[in-house]
């Protein structure tokens, strides 16, 4: 079997592998990075989600690489299309116009400004790309982790990569399983952990965020793109979560903050589909808006549709042998489908008919041909046993306020980079009584410490994703794609700074000195932010 050799090994092309590889290689490195999809940048790219962000995005909480591959983001449309004066000239162009972020695209065009990030490092093989390959073993001895044999999607061939610094920034933490490192899964106990809204009773290690297959489509009246009727139809059609007021493909659905019913048209307004601003779900995370073009050029916006009514609530993917893994997975993809079935036929619209046939799926923008993205969008990993847990009390507003802590998040000395983000769970994958309602409760702009990135025992593999030390709770704030990015970098960075200086993780934590050297070079050499300004830490997400 082939074996190769790097500096740094990065298992995982998603939004955090990718600013590992990033900072690990403009830190000097030589770095193999490895992607089990056709794509790299994960949620913002094959899974197919517009990236949701705080409100203070354009000018503070986010390193300065993200905020490059966002302004890349704009340049691609700036250059590629024959915008609309007043789009063109916007300075803050949002291509798609959706309400969930300032910076609604076509995941292809997050593919483009990716491959432009990493172009320099791959001109001279600093940086190595082995894209749909997929992790199967890893050779591991006492604390450390030696190579990783990955798999091609393609060919079945085999190639093992060694490295003194191992990252999982895979979608699932992958690598934890497989290298035997330490690990939690699913909910923990309010006795364990003491956080307010973790649940009574025992940790219940399947109780997992819902993951959802995204699809994208437009809209042409008068035409008719209806897809063939998936096999389990019926059994989608009529499935009614124990957490929701009626059926799950339905135009009502349960309000995250109060769980009280609500209504929600896909289309508000008449011109929804041309980019009206309206609240409906056909804006709410519109990729591409026809407004921003000349008005004849073309027909329709296209939106992506990551709703509710497409959350996979019936089974986890972690904890579970592989072919119930793979059953979810498949499940998944036929809930997406029936839910575009649905509203092609027999959802209701506002003048007493029923269906939009003219619903097209698009997956020719997401690197598909059936409208679905490449990858299901994943929000809860397995989670490393680390140095540092962040719990709800540390960021929690009702929590901070009920343990009698000030307002505004807790501040740790050994910063990395910071986010915000309300903690917001979606339904999980529950117990044996049903799925489990959302937990969407404010907190506060938060910092990431570096002893969630350190395992307790394992002393040179890193996370690089959503496998940080946090909860169940917490994961639901440090998951989202500023974020990830920030703790992918932070990782990346980690590992070649402990190449180039001779130290260990586990020493720059321990070391009040070498943390401050690694944290000098975080925000002189790569422009991190490692805290928020008093008045915005204090600030109620």
């Amino acid at each position: 079997m082939p074996v190769q050799e790097t500096d740094v090994l990065v298992v995982g092309g998603g939004l955090g592998g990718v600013a590992a590889a990033l900072a690990a290689a403009r830190l000097g490195r030589r770095v193999v990075l490895t992607e089990e999809s056709p794509w790299l940048g994960g949620q913002l790219t094959s899974q197919a989600v517009p990236p949701d962000e705080h409100p203070w995005i354009e000018q503070h909480g986010a390193t300065r690489s993200y905020r490059r591959l966002r302004e890349l983001i704009r340049d691609y449309y700036r250059r590629a299309y024959d915008l609309s004066a007043d789009a063109r000239t916007a300075p803050l162009l949002n291509p798609g116009g959706g309400a969930v972020s300032a910076v609604c695209h076509e995941p292809r065009v997050g593919v483009a400004a990716v491959a432009e990030l990493l172009a320099p490092y791959r001109a001279d093989a600093q940086l190595t790309v082995l894209e749909q390959h997929e992790p199967v073993s890893a050779w591991t001895q006492g604390d450390r982790v030696h190579a990783v044999t990955l798999r091609s999607r393609v060919s079945g061939g085999e190639v093992t990569v060694s490295a003194p610094y191992i990252l999982d920034a895979t979608e699932l933490g992958d690598l934890l399983e497989l290298a035997g490192v330490e690990h939690v899964t699913g909910a923990e106990s309010r006795d364990e952990t003491g956080e307010l809204h973790a649940p009574d009773g025992p940790a219940d290690p399947l109780d997992q965020q819902s993951f959802t297959w995204c699809f994208a489509m437009d809209h042409h009246p008068g035409r008719d793109f209806t897809i063939d009727r998936p096999a389990d139809y019926a059994l989608w059609r009529d499935y009614r979560p124990s957490c929701w007021p009626g059926p799950l493909l339905s135009w009502q659905d349960v309000h995250p903050r109060t769980l009280a019913p609500r209504e929600r048209p896909l289309f508000a307004h008449v011109d929804s589909p041309r980019g009206h601003p309206a609240d409906d779900w056909w804006n709410y995370r519109r990729i591409f808006s026809a407004a921003h073009h000349a008005p004849s050029r073309y027909a329709s916006d296209i939106t992506l549709v990551n709703w509710p009514q497409a959350d996979y609530m019936a089974g986890p993917l972690t904890g579970v042998d592989e072919e119930t893994r793979q059953r979810h997975l498949e499940a998944s993809r036929r809930q997406s489908l029936s839910f575009l079935y649905w509203m092609q036929t027999e959802a209701p619209r506002p003048d007493g008919g029923t269906g939009y046939p003219g619903l097209r799926p698009r997956g020719d923008v997401l690197g598909t041909t059936d409208g679905l993205a490449l990858r299901p969008y994943i929000r809860e990993s397995r989670r490393i046993r680390a140095e540092f847990t962040v719990l709800e009390q540390h960021v929690g507003v009702e929590a901070r306020a009920k343990a009698g802590l000030p307002a505004g998040s807790e501040i740790f000395a050994d910063a990395v980079g910071v986010g915000s983000y309300r903690i917001d769970l979606h339904p999980s994958t529950g117990s044996a009584d049903g799925p489990g309602p959302y937990i969407d409760i404010a907190d506060y702009p938060f910092q990431i410490p570096l002893g969630a990135l350190i395992p307790q025992r394992v002393e040179n593999l890193l996370p690089a994703n959503k496998n940080i030390g946090t909860t169940h709770i917490t994961n639901g704030c440090y998951r989202l794609h500023p974020v990830e990015w920030n703790i992918g970098e932070a990782a990346g960075a980690l590992a070649a700074h402990c190449l180039n200086t001779g130290g260990t993780p586990r020493a720059v934590l321990g070391s009040p000195a070498r943390l401050e050297a690694f944290q000098r070079e975080l925000t002189g050499v790569l422009g991190f932010q490692l805290g928020w300004s008093d008045r915005i830490r204090r600030a109620e997400q």
